[in-house]
């Protein structure tokens, strides 16, 4: 195996990294599930609801088309690329990005608020998510300082302090829902006038994530300031490198992001289209993003931690075809391993996991029915989208910003012909996820073909075997998991499906690590953090 030389590690490989950052953000997405539970209950999925989730995506946006998207893409290779040949100008450089970008997102702040406050609505729902959007937007530039931040301290093996930071976020809503269920309300618009209570949490989870990431920095010797004599072309490369990945790395967030917008068009232009009935309710903008979080709990939790753990180990390998072959390969192959048996478990326990997370209070089961529904739609992407991570990311590391750009540009207009098209059929606003689902798997194929001529074959014969192996074991996992649903008299009831949940995903699990064991599978080591010397014959690299 070949080992990753993380500035600091030099001998740790990346599969140790990604067991952390796994580990991690298993805590942290299991605290934002607490999070969503307890909103939930207490707010259900009415406009109030939808009007915070329509605020509260668009900060997200950007966090994850600039924090943890494009410019963490073009910094990782300039940074690592410098630190190496000179340490105290890469110091400078990452002091001066962050600092521009901290100054730059609250220019853009400050003027989204503005518009969000100017702008005429024509109905109540409209009118309070714009208000909340307006209070939200500081929480912009902070998370993404936090993401760019993470990212550094990546390049330097501290995965930890960027994996750990969400949870803060996570904390500081629960609080705030638990604070509006227990204080008696005297009025009859209790949620409308308290939803304002967790928009300020937001704004104060991101003051402790910049706080917490701060520290952290400090230790890495890396202070924000502004040195731009010494830094200009580093920042120029950093820009021209970013404005094309915004759609490479982003496009499934801004698919996500469309479906979210299409289902607000209740929120703010009431129940009707041209005279037509519209085919989605004012619950559908809540509906999709709580099924959006479930399925990105394994997407973030694994897919996403791959990606992020070896692309800098992909940047300082660009010049060596074979070696990036081969770490590109393990990638595929660890990515694959975990995602594919995900995606048929959140087939198979959608609606449980529905549930088991959302349904009580002002919840209802008819509301859960419909978050199920859309994350059986949404669920075959985890597969496709986390080997789209690593293909994306492949490109940046060989300075090819074009190709993966191109390619998303296009996902995106077919994503949104969809969308229109599909709410239309009976499918309704499961039709929203299908949609982004049809187009990761097509960006997955054109991606596929676009690296091999770029590099040669990334799925060569041995990989294409040990896919197999991986498609041969989720296989037997659906049947053991299907045969256990249909054998256990599980009823209706929250223990029930609580019950269902843990008994088909803990023998799911089980049948995955037994298969893998024994087919005499490395990627189950892999998957543990537990490196190993791959039986894979040299990188081909033609």
């Amino acid at each position: 195996m070949l080992p990753v030389h993380i500035i600091g590690d030099p001998v740790m490989a990346f599969e140790k990294h990604a067991r952390t950052v796994t580990l991690l953000t298993l805590l942290s997405r299991f605290s934002g599930l607490a999070r969503d539970a307890v909103q939930s209950r207490v707010f259900g999925t009415g406009p109030v609801m939808g009007a915070f989730a329509f605020a509260f995506q668009v900060p997200n946006l950007f966090r994850r088309l600039f924090g943890e998207g494009a410019l963490t893409a073009s910094f990782v290779p300039i940074y690592t690329r410098l630190d190496r040949d000179d340490p105290a100008l890469a110091r400078a450089y990452a002091g001066t990005l962050l600092s521009l970008l901290a100054i730059l997102l609250s220019a853009i702040t400050l003027v989204g608020v503005v518009v969000a406050l100017a702008l005429p609505v024509t109905t109540d729902s409209g009118s309070m998510s714009l208000r909340l959007l307006a209070t939200m937007l500081p929480y912009m530039p902070m998370v993404c300082v936090v993401a760019l931040m993470a990212a550094l301290l990546g390049v330097h093996g501290r995965f930890g302090p960027g994996a750990f930071s969400p949870i803060l976020l996570n904390l500081s809503i629960i609080g705030a829902a638990l604070l509006v269920w227990l204080v008696p309300c005297q009025s009859g618009a209790c949620a409308s006038e308290r939803i304002g209570w967790m928009a300020m949490a937001v704004l104060l989870a991101g003051v402790a994530q910049l706080g917490w990431m701060i520290r952290a920095m400090g230790k890495a010797g890396v202070r924000l300031g502004f040195d731009l004599a010494r830094t200009r072309s580093q920042l120029r490369d950093t820009v021209k490198a970013a404005l094309p990945m915004l759609l490479g790395l982003g496009v499934f967030q801004l698919n996500v992001f469309i479906d979210s917008m299409i289902a607000c068009y209740p929120l703010f232009f009431g129940p009707t289209f041209a005279g037509l009935q519209f085919p989605l309710d004012e619950h559908a903008n809540p509906v999709m993003n709580w099924a959006t979080r479930l399925y990105e709990f394994p997407l973030g939790v694994f897919g996403i931690s791959v990606a992020t753990v070896i692309f800098p180990l992909l940047s300082r390998q660009a010049k060596e075809q074979a070696a990036f072959l081969h770490s590109l390969r393990r990638g595929v192959r660890l990515s694959m391993f975990i995602a594919a048996p995900a995606s048929l478990g959140l087939m198979l326990v959608g609606h449980a996991l529905s549930s088991v997370v959302y349904e009580g209070g002002k919840c209802t089961a008819a509301d859960v029915r419909q978050i199920g529904d859309v994350l059986v739609a949404y669920a075959p992407a985890v597969v496709a989208y986390s080997v789209m991570q690593l293909y994306a990311r492949a490109f940046y590391a060989l300075d090819d910003h074009r190709t993966s750009t191109l390619l998303s540009a296009q996902m995106v207009g077919l994503n949104l012909l969809l969308n229109v098209t599909l709410i239309w059929t009976p499918l309704g606003i499961t039709g929203l996820a299908w949609s982004t689902t049809i187009c990761s798997y097509i960006q997955w194929i054109l991606l596929s073909r676009a690296l091999r001529r770029r590099v040669g074959r990334v799925m060569d014969d041995h990989t294409w075997g040990s896919v197999g192996r991986i498609f041969v074991t989720t296989a037997i996992m659906g049947v053991v998991t299907w045969g256990v649903s249909t054998a256990l008299p599980f009823g209706d009831g929250w223990w029930n499906q609580f019950g269902r949940l843990v008994s088909l995903t803990c023998m799911g699990a089980a049948t995955v690590f037994v298969v893998a064991r024994q087919l005499r599978m490395p990627e189950w080591r892999w998957a543990l953090g537990m490196a190993e010397t791959d039986t894979a014959p040299p990188a081909d690299a033609t």
